[in-house]
């Protein structure tokens, strides 16, 4: 008896949870009216204006040597800084460096499977 209503009440139960997460995907605000997101973080972006942040991205994105995009980040880092210290907030010393996502690494896999 109990196995006969197992089945029914689990696809109640699912058909009854699915409309309810679809709702809310459907109702969340997009996250910068238009804009794709940001690629990478920026480092003091809490003490920025979205205007700041912006512009910040497009000075990185008009850079046109790695040099160059180096010279932007340490100016903007010491800017950060110096804001931080101003409204007495505290920033890590060193902005982190480009993220390098979770790609192929040395880390534990599934190991080289059945045909080898």
């Amino acid at each position: 008896m109990l196995k006969s209503l197992l089945l029914p009440a689990t696809c109640l139960a699912l058909a009854c949870a699915l409309p309810l997460e679809a709702a809310d995907t459907t109702q969340s605000p997009p996250a910068r009216a238009g804009k794709a997101p940001a690629a990478a973080p920026i480092y003091g972006s809490q003490l920025m204006t979205a205007q700041e942040r912006d512009e910040y991205r497009a000075r990185m994105r008009n850079a046109k040597t790695q040099a160059e995009r180096d010279r932007i980040r340490a100016e903007h880092h010491a800017a950060m800084q110096e804001r931080a210290k101003d409204k007495g907030v505290t920033l890590p010393d060193q902005p982190r460096g480009p993220s390098r996502g979770q790609g192929a690494g040395p880390g534990k896999g599934p190991g080289p499977g059945p045909n080898r």
